[in-house]
């Protein structure tokens, strides 16, 4: 009995699910960090959704998030805030504070272009479909 326990132990172990380790861990439905921003140094690129960059669009990049989710990012200086689209991973610069990287549209609309980053809260409002 105990050598059955001991193996169905072991299964349970190995049948858990594992955390997205690879873009920083499990995504949160919020967060609060550090935004940048892109534009037009990736104007054209591809981004990790297999789409075309423009910096006019109202886009982001995450690390851990499912692409195709649409997230409320607020700016926690001024309290504008904005959705934006999932479609792209970072950001990779700035340490683990900075959470999420808009498109220069997204930043102008919550009064990120003068500053370059400031703190945000991101809330997940629709799931990718």
């Amino acid at each position: 009995m105990r050598r059955l326990l001991v193996i169905l132990g072991l299964l349970g172990i190995f049948l858990t699910p594992l955390l997205n380790v690879s873009y920083g861990g499990p995504s949160k439905a919020r967060q609060v960090g550090l935004a940048s921003w892109y534009g037009k140094h990736q104007q054209g690129r591809k981004t990790a959704s297999g789409e075309s960059f423009s910096r006019g669009q109202l886009t982001a990049a995450h690390r851990s998030l499912p692409l195709g989710t649409k997230v409320k990012v607020t700016n926690l200086r001024t309290k504008q805030h904005v959705v934006v689209k999932i479609n792209d991973r970072g950001p990779y610069g700035g340490g683990k504070r900075r959470i999420i990287d808009l498109s220069e549209a997204a930043a102008k609309r919550v009064g990120l272009l003068e500053h370059g980053t400031e703190r945000v809260e991101v809330v997940v409002v629709q799931n990718a479909s």
